[in-house]
Protein backbone atom coordinates (compact mmCIF):
# COMPACT_ATOMS: atom_id res chain seq x y z
CA UNK A 1 0.00 0.00 0.00
CA UNK A 2 3.11 2.33 0.69
CA UNK A 3 3.79 1.80 -3.05
CA UNK A 4 0.36 2.90 -4.25
CA UNK A 5 0.84 6.16 -1.97
CA UNK A 6 3.94 6.92 -3.81
CA UNK A 7 2.29 6.57 -6.93
CA UNK A 8 -0.18 8.67 -6.16
CA UNK A 9 1.81 11.28 -4.09
CA UNK A 10 4.17 11.47 -7.35
CA UNK A 11 0.94 11.72 -9.70
CA UNK A 12 -0.48 14.78 -7.64
CA UNK A 13 3.59 16.16 -7.79
CA UNK A 14 2.99 16.09 -11.50
CA UNK A 15 0.11 17.81 -11.74
CA UNK A 16 1.00 20.43 -9.65
CA UNK A 17 4.19 21.50 -10.24
CA UNK A 18 3.97 24.50 -12.08
CA UNK A 19 1.17 25.56 -9.28
CA UNK A 20 1.31 29.08 -7.20
CA UNK A 21 -2.12 29.18 -6.22
CA UNK A 22 -2.85 28.78 -2.49
CA UNK A 23 -6.10 28.68 -0.49
CA UNK A 24 -9.25 27.06 -1.12
CA UNK A 25 -8.24 24.37 -3.87
CA UNK A 26 -11.42 25.36 -6.03
CA UNK A 27 -11.48 27.20 -9.47
CA UNK A 28 -10.37 31.00 -8.33
CA UNK A 29 -11.90 34.13 -10.68
CA UNK A 30 -9.56 37.46 -9.58
CA UNK A 31 -8.53 35.05 -6.30
CA UNK A 32 -12.19 34.57 -5.26
CA UNK A 33 -12.81 30.98 -5.28
CA UNK A 34 -15.91 30.38 -7.42
CA UNK A 35 -17.74 29.03 -4.63
CA UNK A 36 -20.96 29.73 -2.01
CA UNK A 37 -23.98 31.05 -2.55
CA UNK A 38 -24.62 33.79 -5.01
CA UNK A 39 -25.24 37.00 -2.72
CA UNK A 40 -22.06 36.32 -1.80
CA UNK A 41 -20.35 36.10 -4.78
CA UNK A 42 -21.79 39.06 -5.98
CA UNK A 43 -20.33 41.15 -2.82
CA UNK A 44 -16.85 39.58 -2.96
CA UNK A 45 -17.24 40.59 -6.80
CA UNK A 46 -18.21 44.60 -5.78
CA UNK A 47 -14.89 44.61 -4.01
CA UNK A 48 -13.13 43.95 -7.08
CA UNK A 49 -14.85 46.77 -8.62
CA UNK A 50 -17.65 45.95 -10.36
CA UNK A 51 -21.31 46.90 -10.84
CA UNK A 52 -24.72 45.56 -10.24
CA UNK A 53 -26.73 46.56 -13.45
CA UNK A 54 -29.95 47.02 -11.98
CA UNK A 55 -32.93 45.14 -12.93
CA UNK A 56 -30.98 42.73 -13.97
CA UNK A 57 -28.39 39.22 -12.25
CA UNK A 58 -25.24 40.75 -14.47
CA UNK A 59 -22.59 42.99 -13.21
CA UNK A 60 -20.09 45.28 -15.23
CA UNK A 61 -16.49 46.17 -14.84
CA UNK A 62 -13.77 45.83 -16.67
CA UNK A 63 -11.12 42.52 -16.63
CA UNK A 64 -8.24 41.76 -18.50
CA UNK A 65 -8.16 45.67 -20.10
CA UNK A 66 -11.86 45.10 -21.53
CA UNK A 67 -15.02 45.85 -20.53
CA UNK A 68 -17.37 43.17 -19.93
CA UNK A 69 -20.44 41.61 -18.29
CA UNK A 70 -20.48 39.03 -15.74
CA UNK A 71 -22.62 36.79 -14.91
CA UNK A 72 -23.34 33.51 -12.30
CA UNK A 73 -24.57 30.46 -12.41
CA UNK A 74 -25.53 28.22 -9.55
CA UNK A 75 -26.11 25.05 -8.55
CA UNK A 76 -28.64 24.02 -5.72
CA UNK A 77 -27.56 27.16 -4.67
CA UNK A 78 -23.95 27.29 -4.94
CA UNK A 79 -21.79 28.51 -7.34
CA UNK A 80 -20.26 26.44 -9.91
CA UNK A 81 -19.69 29.13 -12.89
CA UNK A 82 -18.43 32.98 -13.29
CA UNK A 83 -19.16 34.14 -17.41
CA UNK A 84 -17.32 37.09 -18.42
CA UNK A 85 -18.80 38.36 -22.13
CA UNK A 86 -17.14 41.00 -23.43
CA UNK A 87 -19.22 44.44 -23.30
CA UNK A 88 -18.39 45.44 -26.89
CA UNK A 89 -18.38 43.17 -30.10
CA UNK A 90 -15.56 42.94 -32.63
CA UNK A 91 -15.00 42.98 -36.44
CA UNK A 92 -13.45 39.09 -37.67
CA UNK A 93 -10.27 40.04 -37.69
CA UNK A 94 -10.15 41.96 -34.37
CA UNK A 95 -11.65 39.29 -32.41
CA UNK A 96 -9.78 35.79 -34.37
CA UNK A 97 -6.23 38.55 -32.97
CA UNK A 98 -7.97 38.72 -29.58
CA UNK A 99 -8.89 35.04 -29.19
CA UNK A 100 -4.93 34.71 -29.75
CA UNK A 101 -3.88 37.01 -27.67
CA UNK A 102 -5.91 35.09 -25.07
CA UNK A 103 -4.64 31.60 -25.82
CA UNK A 104 -1.15 32.83 -25.47
CA UNK A 105 -1.54 34.65 -22.24
CA UNK A 106 -3.42 31.31 -20.65
CA UNK A 107 -0.59 29.33 -22.55
CA UNK A 108 2.74 31.79 -20.97
CA UNK A 109 0.79 31.86 -17.66
CA UNK A 110 2.32 29.53 -14.95
CA UNK A 111 -0.79 29.70 -12.84
CA UNK A 112 -2.39 26.83 -15.56
CA UNK A 113 -2.36 23.85 -17.55
CA UNK A 114 -3.70 22.59 -20.76
CA UNK A 115 -4.42 19.22 -21.68
CA UNK A 116 -4.58 20.44 -25.50
CA UNK A 117 -1.41 22.04 -27.78
CA UNK A 118 -1.72 24.86 -29.83
CA UNK A 119 -5.42 26.61 -29.89
CA UNK A 120 -4.92 29.57 -31.66
CA UNK A 121 -6.88 30.23 -34.93
CA UNK A 122 -4.96 30.24 -38.30
CA UNK A 123 -4.42 33.91 -39.81
CA UNK A 124 -5.46 32.69 -43.19
CA UNK A 125 -8.93 30.66 -41.39
CA UNK A 126 -12.11 32.42 -42.36
CA UNK A 127 -14.10 32.10 -39.06
CA UNK A 128 -17.44 33.59 -40.17
CA UNK A 129 -17.48 31.04 -42.80
CA UNK A 130 -16.48 28.10 -40.71
CA UNK A 131 -19.26 29.07 -38.22
CA UNK A 132 -21.69 30.01 -40.75
CA UNK A 133 -21.35 27.03 -42.84
CA UNK A 134 -19.90 24.09 -41.29
CA UNK A 135 -21.23 25.35 -37.63
CA UNK A 136 -17.44 25.37 -36.20
CA UNK A 137 -16.95 26.63 -32.54
CA UNK A 138 -14.12 28.37 -31.45
CA UNK A 139 -12.75 27.48 -27.87
CA UNK A 140 -10.00 26.78 -25.94
CA UNK A 141 -9.42 25.40 -22.84
CA UNK A 142 -7.28 25.18 -19.82
CA UNK A 143 -6.94 24.34 -15.98
CA UNK A 144 -5.97 25.76 -12.71
CA UNK A 145 -3.24 24.36 -10.98
CA UNK A 146 -4.12 22.91 -7.91
CA UNK A 147 -3.15 24.03 -4.73
CA UNK A 148 0.61 23.00 -3.85
CA UNK A 149 0.68 23.14 0.21
CA UNK A 150 2.17 20.16 1.35
CA UNK A 151 -0.88 19.41 3.11
CA UNK A 152 -3.20 19.97 -0.02
CA UNK A 153 -1.03 17.55 -2.02
CA UNK A 154 -1.00 14.73 1.17
CA UNK A 155 -5.20 14.78 1.11
CA UNK A 156 -5.47 14.62 -2.90
CA UNK A 157 -2.77 11.76 -2.95
CA UNK A 158 -4.38 9.67 -0.14
CA UNK A 159 -7.30 10.67 -2.07
CA UNK A 160 -6.14 8.71 -4.86
CA UNK A 161 -5.43 5.92 -3.39
CA UNK A 162 -8.28 5.36 -1.64
CA UNK A 163 -10.49 5.38 -4.73
CA UNK A 164 -7.77 3.65 -6.67
CA UNK A 165 -7.71 0.19 -3.97
CA UNK A 166 -12.23 0.78 -4.04
CA UNK A 167 -11.46 0.37 -7.67
CA UNK A 168 -9.40 -2.73 -7.65
CA UNK A 169 -10.84 -4.76 -4.53
CA UNK A 170 -13.58 -5.95 -6.95
CA UNK A 171 -10.92 -8.34 -8.84
CA UNK A 172 -8.08 -8.40 -6.56
CA UNK A 173 -7.60 -9.58 -3.16
CA UNK A 174 -6.01 -7.07 -0.60
CA UNK A 175 -2.59 -8.84 -0.59
CA UNK A 176 -2.39 -9.02 -3.80
CA UNK A 177 -2.99 -5.28 -3.84
CA UNK A 178 -0.47 -4.56 -1.26
CA UNK A 179 2.40 -6.41 -2.92
CA UNK A 180 1.00 -5.92 -7.09
CA UNK A 181 2.13 -7.73 -9.72
CA UNK A 182 3.51 -5.82 -12.83
CA UNK A 183 0.33 -6.39 -14.40
CA UNK A 184 -1.50 -4.97 -11.03
CA UNK A 185 0.87 -1.70 -11.19
CA UNK A 186 -0.01 -0.99 -14.21
CA UNK A 187 -3.14 -0.91 -13.84
CA UNK A 188 -2.71 1.20 -10.68
CA UNK A 189 -0.53 3.66 -12.57
CA UNK A 190 -3.58 4.21 -15.37
CA UNK A 191 -6.04 4.53 -12.55
CA UNK A 192 -3.63 7.34 -10.54
CA UNK A 193 -3.49 9.51 -14.07
CA UNK A 194 -6.74 9.41 -14.75
CA UNK A 195 -7.65 10.75 -10.96
CA UNK A 196 -4.60 13.05 -10.95
CA UNK A 197 -6.20 14.34 -14.48
CA UNK A 198 -9.75 14.11 -13.33
CA UNK A 199 -8.92 16.73 -10.19
CA UNK A 200 -6.83 18.84 -12.85
CA UNK A 201 -10.12 19.48 -14.95
CA UNK A 202 -12.03 20.29 -12.37
CA UNK A 203 -10.64 23.72 -12.35
CA UNK A 204 -11.70 24.31 -15.30
CA UNK A 205 -11.33 27.90 -17.55
CA UNK A 206 -12.53 28.37 -20.96
CA UNK A 207 -13.30 30.95 -23.41
CA UNK A 208 -15.37 30.73 -27.06
CA UNK A 209 -16.13 33.23 -29.49
CA UNK A 210 -19.58 33.96 -29.87
CA UNK A 211 -21.17 35.62 -33.47
CA UNK A 212 -24.40 38.14 -33.37
CA UNK A 213 -25.24 39.46 -36.62
CA UNK A 214 -21.86 39.51 -38.06
CA UNK A 215 -20.04 40.97 -35.02
CA UNK A 216 -17.81 38.87 -32.71
CA UNK A 217 -17.16 38.59 -28.79
CA UNK A 218 -15.38 36.43 -26.36
CA UNK A 219 -17.42 34.29 -23.51
CA UNK A 220 -15.55 33.38 -20.66
CA UNK A 221 -16.01 30.63 -18.22
CA UNK A 222 -14.80 30.22 -14.70
CA UNK A 223 -15.84 26.45 -13.86
CA UNK A 224 -16.01 25.15 -10.45
CA UNK A 225 -16.77 21.47 -11.59
CA UNK A 226 -16.99 20.40 -8.16
CA UNK A 227 -20.14 22.04 -7.78
CA UNK A 228 -21.92 21.85 -11.79
CA UNK A 229 -24.80 19.07 -11.53
CA UNK A 230 -23.94 15.84 -12.54
CA UNK A 231 -27.37 14.05 -12.45
CA UNK A 232 -27.66 13.88 -8.76
CA UNK A 233 -31.24 15.83 -8.89
CA UNK A 234 -32.54 13.16 -11.48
Amino acid sequence: MKRLLCMAFTLVCVATLQAQITGKDVTEFLGIPVDGTKAEMIEKLKTKGFRSIPNTDLLEGEFNGTDVYIAIATNNNQVFRIMVADKNSQSETDIKIRFNLLCRQFANNPRYSSLNEDQTIPEDENISYEMAVNTKRYEASFYQNPATDSLSMVRKAKFIEEKIQSDLLYKYTQEQIDDPSKEIQSEMFKLATEYAIDMLTKKSVWFMISESYGKYSIHMFYDNKYNKANGEDL
